[in-house]
């Protein structure tokens, strides 16, 4: 797998984004926003040469990946493993209805207990499993790839979180995804690195490694 990059993108803009409501598995398409997002995106990513898509199997992906795939002529794949999280009772609900309806609950989950979400829900370490096995398996065999995975927020944070191996208590360090934008992930001989996060431009060379500007 050495010198297997991985580009996690997440969808555009939807109606639920905007008023901070619970999505998880609820199939809600990109609004008119959204479709401009990922239309730009999609300009910066093909210029990065992407060798592989896949999406999550909700609309919101499948558009966001559709963008890219029309550009480069790749064609993608679509998989359940990659989906949002399942809110469980929170689903369909914002985040002042979550607090109030169930404070200690969300407020735990928030921040960062391995609890299922909306209590029927999943819980982040079950996300990361199914995502990062869908991942693992795209590059399986293969190197110099650049995978491009269209997904959504919470699950990219559960991806980058268990491939840079931090405790999960911890994931909440990685600030969340904008729509549309992506964090890059290479691969060296001993670990993932991350590259950018929350990017939406072509990442730029890292100089000074040598004078210990960064670490491997």
């Amino acid at each position: 797998m050495v010198g297997n990059r991985i580009v996690i993108w997440r969808h555009g803009q939807t109606d639920w984004n905007k008023i901070n409501r619970f999505q998880g598995h609820s199939d809600i398409p990109l609004n008119e926003v959204g479709k401009i997002q990922v239309t730009r995106a999609a300009q910066v990513l093909a210029g990065m040469n992407p060798t592989q898509i896949i999406s999550s199997d909700l609309g919101r992906a499948l558009e966001t990946a559709q963008a890219l795939a029309d550009l480069t002529g790749l064609s993608f794949s679509s998989h359940e493993s990659l989906r949002e999280t399942n809110g469980g009772l929170w689903e369909g609900k914002t985040g002042s209805q979550n607090r109030t309806e169930d404070f200690h609950n969300f407020i735990r989950w928030i921040d960062g207990d391995d609890s299922p979400a909306g209590t029927t829900g999943e819980r982040r370490s079950e996300v990361a499993s199914r995502a990062v096995g869908e991942i693992l398996k795209a590059l399986e065999g293969k190197t110099e790839q650049l995978l491009v995975v269209a997904t959504h927020g919470g699950t990219a944070r559960c991806v980058l979180g268990e491939l840079l191996q931090l405790p999960l208590s911890h994931w909440g360090v990685l600030g969340g995804l904008s729509n549309a934008s992506w964090s890059v992930l290479q691969r060296n001989p001993r670990q993932w690195n991350l590259v950018e996060h929350n990017a939406g431009s072509i990442p730029e060379p890292v100089y000074g490694e040598e004078s210990g500007a960064t670490f491997v």
